[in-house]
């Protein structure tokens, strides 16, 4: 339990007001024995940004009432802030410069903030980080990892959060349940599932692991055989650009939603069927960016792709084979820059490489020369290729 001054200081505002508050029924977690929770404190937090931002308080306590705000239940099923230590103190435990750990904390993304009141998890966490370094783990790899970190927990962080909201508490006010009553039983779920989490995220990334520890063996001994010495930081690898060719028009005849199932299913069918090699980098609206290291079997893919899907509008999709700049989790560079050109160039329903592709591609496709364009960023003229099955 905390007391009054220290709720207040959780939410930001003065004991006089956040009494007030309780008084008035605006914190219903409150029920006035026995002092406050850390669950009444977190709602008397969004109390008071809400207030910021210029709500009033009828308002306040109208969203309040309807379970708009029940989510101060999620407070007590995370560790207590206390104790806290200074930046000072933790670099005196772990060993870190202060400056490295200010670097460390905006590397992974998080809030500045979160520095002036470092508890013992974050003291852990500092811990964990001195070992590897101290194990000689290279350090601007090392940022870069924390980097890639950061961005794909933040993501899966706000998923949990929003796919929480959008199919169990929205649910919930629909069905009319009282604030308290939701509050109670969305408390109940989320206790039951958050210490899944982390199991079930360490089974995806040791197998995911294990496959790219795999791959990337693979691709060492056929680097090695092709005698290709590359600079530091940068791969060989095929780059493939896909989307949906008429996506905007399908917008604005069908709607978002259709449009956004289309493109789900289209990116769904690209993620199930890409070889081993191969993995989707990011999509971009429509767009999704694969990178594989071996050319000949992602060719093969994106003609099969294409002869395979039948939905509207069609898929078109652009390769390009070359060095790639690797950082943070993703690949830059001119390589990947005319991937993306050569796919805006292509039409529904057609795969189109340049040469470096069809150079180490397999003899099983046929590549029927479209001539030379003026990619958009290049100065010299860039040769293109339709990429289709042989025939029988």
């Amino acid at each position: 339990m905390l007391s009054l001054r220290e709720a207040a200081e959780r939410a930001g505002v003065s004991p006089g007001t956040l009494r007030r508050w309780a008084r008035e029924g605006l914190i219903p977690e409150y029920d006035g024995d026995g002092g406050w929770t850390p669950a009444a404190a977190a709602h008397a937090r969004i109390v008071a940004r809400l207030r910021e931002r210029g709500h009033s308080l009828q308002e306040i306590r109208r969203a309040s009432d309807a379970g708009r705000l029940a989510f101060g239940y999620i407070e007590d099923l995370f560790p207590a802030e206390e104790p806290t230590y200074t930046l000072e103190e933790a670099a005196a435990d772990t060993g870190l410069e202060p400056a490295l750990i200010q670097r460390i904390y905006v590397t992974v993304g998080f809030n500045a903030a979160s520095l002036e009141r470092l508890n013992e998890d974050d003291l852990q966490f500092l811990r964990y980080i001195a070992a590897v370094l101290a194990a000689g783990f290279p350090f601007v790899a090392f940022l870069q990892l924390l980097r890639v970190y950061g961005q794909a927990v933040a993501q899966l962080a706000d998923a949990e959060v929003r796919l929480f909201h959008l199919y169990v508490h929205e649910p919930l006010m629909r069905d009319g349940v009282p604030g308290m009553e939701m509050a109670e039983e969305m408390e109940s779920l989320a206790r039951e599932l958050l210490p899944l989490a982390s199991p079930i995220m360490d089974h995806v990334h040791q197998r995911f692991l294990a496959h790219f520890v795999e791959q990337d063996v693979i691709g060492h001994m056929e680097a090695d055989l092709e005698d290709d010495q590359l600079d530091l930081g940068r791969l060989r690898v095929a780059i493939a650009f896909a989307d949906l060719a008429g996506y905007t028009r399908l917008t604005e005849e069908e709607g978002e939603e259709t449009a956004l199932d289309a493109v789900e299913r289209f990116i769904e069918s690209v993620e199930h069927s890409l070889p081993d090699d191969a993995r989707v980098i990011k999509t971009i609206g429509d767009e999704v960016m694969v990178v594989g290291s071996d050319p000949d079997a992602l060719t093969d893919w994106a003609v099969g792709f294409q002869e395979l899907y039948s939905e509207r509008p069609l898929p078109r999709i652009g390769m390009h084979y070359g060095e790639a700049l690797y950082r943070d989790g993703d690949y830059y560079g001119q390589a990947v820059n005319q991937a993306s050109r050569v796919a805006a160039r292509a039409a529904g329903g057609e795969v189109l490489v340049t040469r470096p592709v069809v150079e180490a591609a397999g003899g099983h496709l046929v590549f029927e020369p479209i001539g030379s364009v003026r990619l958009k960023g290049f100065a010299t003229p860039t040769e293109l290729f339709l990429a289709r099955p042989a025939e029988d």
